[in-house]
């Protein structure tokens, strides 16, 4: 089945789940890395099943940031962003009488823009979980569509304001009330004044990416799926998008990464993802399953290359990670080290997973950072 099929049967394209990318490949002992650059994060969390990929990832590349600030370490909530944003994103759908994406997916501007909108919370304000212990969203997501649907079919004959209050109260049902107040660490905060409290400028953060159907040094709203929003990506060459990400992680930055995470090789359970220059198909079961213990020579990532696996489909916005370091194996190739949000049980590296340089060139979709984590040289060139 190739990727198109594969997105397709799953019924949806650019929205992530827990259990998509991975692969019933028994793989044998991953590589040794040695980390050269290990960024200061919270700890792993699972978003389980629900496809809230892109909070979790930007909320902890939030939290990190704070670290990073002075600020101390902070447990944020990441069902507060999704709670902001799934109102947005059904008036949208319905202004357009259907014609417009509603799931799951978003992208981490989506979660700097509820910031700028509704600040923040801590976990311990609002957990987002009002039955069991872990986050499912399954049954929420179709009761949201399906009202949505009969508003757009419009049999009453016309629109009313109710339909929002209906939807808001769906959401309040399954996630909890949005909390107006709430105390903290022996103070009382309102979501804006706790983002004050931390010092989050939401204007400090910028959003990159590398495609050559735009203009180079020029913003352009990134066509995928998940960007509801139509929010702005400055384009790169992807040489310099490469440059950004080390010269970041160098200077204490992390990043929060949108990549595609279905490829054969990417695999959270042993906590690695390359991408070989053989195929797939060409391989026998003893290369499959070995690839990660030798040396598997990758593909050599050109953006010609990379362009064409945008455009046929092969490379989409799947999953958002928090990216948080950079190392080698033992053979000197460098890996780059993300956090993922799929929980530690049974994942290789306690929830983090190693990509190569040459999976990071060809399936990095885009990036979000803070502007003081850009090279000079490179800040001058999109004058930011």
């Amino acid at each position: 089945m190739n990727k198109l099929s594969k997105l397709l049967s799953l019924g949806f394209l650019g929205l992530s789940l827990s259990a998509f990318g991975q692969t019933e490949i028994e793989f044998e002992n991953p590589r040794k890395i040695s980390e050269d650059i290990d960024l200061e994060v919270t700890e792993v969390k699972n978003q389980a099943e629900t496809g809230t990929c892109w909070s979790f990832s930007t909320t902890s590349f939030i939290e990190s940031e704070l670290i990073k600030k002075g600020k101390g370490v902070h447990n944020l909530s990441e069902m507060y962003n999704v709670r902001n944003v799934y109102p947005q994103k059904a008036e949208l759908y319905v202004k357009k009488h259907g014609r417009a994406q509603f799931g799951e997916g978003s992208l981490s501007h989506d979660v700097i823009n509820s910031i700028r909108e509704y600040g923040i919370v801590p976990e311990s304000a609002y957990s987002g979980i009002t039955f069991g212990e872990l986050h499912n969203h399954q049954e929420m997501i179709n009761v949201l569509k399906k009202m949505l649907t009969a508003v757009v079919e419009n049999k009453g004959g016309s629109i009313t304001p109710k339909w929002s209050e209906a939807f808001n109260a769906v959401l309040d049902v399954y996630l909890g009330k949005a909390p107006q107040e709430f105390e903290y660490q022996g103070k009382t905060y309102t979501p804006k004044s706790f983002a004050d409290y931390l010092d989050i400028n939401p204007d400090d953060y910028i959003s990159l990416t590398s495609f050559t159907h735009q203009d180079f040094y020029d913003s352009f709203v990134l066509q995928v799926p998940d960007n509801f929003s139509n929010g702005e990506f400055y384009n790169l060459p992807l040489d310099e998008l490469m440059e950004v990400m080390d010269y970041a992680l160098e200077n204490g930055y992390t990043i929060s990464l949108d990549a595609d995470v279905s490829e054969e090789f990417f695999s959270a359970k042993t906590g690695m993802a390359i991408l070989p220059a053989k195929d797939f198909d060409d391989m026998d079961e003893d290369e499959k399953e070995g690839v990660f213990k030798v040396n598997t020579p990758e593909v050599i990532v050109t953006p010609e290359l990379r362009q064409m696996a945008y455009e046929n489909y092969e490379t989409t916005d799947d999953h958002l990670m928090h990216l948080t370091g950079k190392g080698k194996d033992q053979y000197g190739n460098p890996f780059y080290k993300v956090k993922n949000s799929w929980g530690t049980k049974g994942k290789g590296f306690e929830g983090y997973v190693y990509l190569s340089e040459a999976y990071m060139k060809m399936k990095t979709v885009s990036i979000l950072l803070n502007k003081n984590a850009l090279p000079k040289n490179i800040r001058k060139k999109l004058n930011v």
